[in-house]
């Protein structure tokens, strides 16, 4: 099965605190990882490093076959083009409707689009989250979960190969986190994308995940299938799971 990222010895640190210590990550086509660990261990630090959004101090990240970290700006800017990113807030701009947030992803890629194959995009986007009676809507008028349909849309635009989730249930209630979880679920099989799920939620890994692994001090502590952990006898791991 192709590796679409693969990490290896990655490193860094902020004013010499460690905050990613040795880190090493294989994903596979289609796979889903979710990494949970406690707030501070790194986890969102890994998911912008992947992108470069923070500039990684060793070690290699491999992204569809390319070295991120040794890419110049042309170069990473088609590279990202391929990764779509989902905020933890969405990260929609208040200022535009989301008619307009979702066709200034499309324009800021320079990607040449007619107006109708650009309202096309924006509409089949907004469908695969159930949002399309909210086009016309200002952020202001969004539920939180409302907002995350559309920030996922928004990735989808682009058609991406690998997603990275930070926080995708956060501030949620519980039945809309299980709404977000089963469309992570049907964005992996309608479009066979890879995925990073950054994540407390552990419905959410249980519901997504292929793979789980934790985080503590920066390093991988455990990893397995969600059952694996369930049944450690690691003190560490099993508050997660009690």
């Amino acid at each position: 099965m192709e590796t679409v990222i693969e990490i290896k010895h990655l490193e860094k640190a902020f004013n010499d605190i460690p905050v990613l210590t040795d880190i090493n990550l294989e994903l596979k086509r289609g796979e889903n990882i979710a990494i949970l660990g406690k707030s501070g261990t790194g986890k969102s630090v890994l998911t912008k490093c992947i992108v470069r959004l923070v500039q990684a101090d060793d070690g290699e990240v491999l992204v569809l076959g390319n070295d991120v970290l040794r890419m110049d700006d042309e170069q990473l800017n088609e590279i990202r083009k391929k990764v779509g990113y989902l905020f933890q807030g969405g990260a929609l701009y208040d200022s535009m409707t989301v008619r307009e947030n979702l066709e200034f992803q499309i324009r800021r890629t320079q990607l040449e689009k007619n107006k109708t194959e650009l309202r096309q995009l924006v509409e089949e986007s907004l469908e695969n989250v159930g949002l399309l009676d909210a086009i016309n809507k200002m952020p202001g008028e969004l539920s939180g979960g409302m907002k995350k349909r559309i920030g996922l849309a928004r990735t989808l635009i682009l058609k991406p190969k690998v997603i990275l989730y930070d926080e995708p249930t956060t501030g949620l209630d519980p039945v809309t986190s299980g709404e977000i979880s089963e469309l992570i679920l049907a964005v992996q099989e309608k479009y066979n994308t890879s995925s990073i799920i950054i994540t407390h939620d552990i419905k959410c890994a249980k519901m997504t995940a292929n793979q789980v692994k934790i985080m503590k001090d920066g390093k991988f502590y455990a990893e397995g299938t969600f059952s694996e952990l369930c049944e450690s006898d690691d003190q560490e791991v099993k508050a997660y799971f009690s």
